[in-house]
């Protein structure tokens, strides 16, 4: 009985490691190539540089597209988008900073003389 008790507390420690570390780290993996892979021409991406900007094209393992005001065009690795974003989630935090703005201007009070 005695021996068997270390083999337990090994086989534990590996089920341990499996469903702690490397279970979940393959959940991410996965769901980061499904991400990489359902790219299409006019989605809201953001690059692990930090770069934002709206997918032009999308070819092979290289993903173009275009940030800034004047349009500058960039062509990434797909292993290098980090995330895309829905126009719904833009336009919310666009409406959330206009709101932070109203509220951090103090209002215009009459000076009484």
């Amino acid at each position: 009985m005695g021996d068997y008790t270390a083999y337990i507390w090994i086989v534990l420690m590996i089920a341990l490691f499996y469903f702690m570390l490397i279970r979940p780290q393959k959940k991410k993996e996965k769901a980061d190539r499904m991400l990489r892979n359902s790219l299409k021409p006019g989605d809201l991406i953001v690059t692990i540089g930090g770069f934002t900007g709206r997918v032009l094209n999308v070819k092979d393992d290289l993903v173009t597209f275009e940030t800034g005001a004047d349009r500058t065009k960039l062509t990434v690795k797909k292993w290098a988008i980090q995330m895309k974003e829905s126009p719904e989630s833009e336009n919310k935090a666009e409406e959330a900073a206009e709101k932070t703005e109203k509220a951090e201007k103090p209002e215009k009070t009459e000076k009484s003389e």
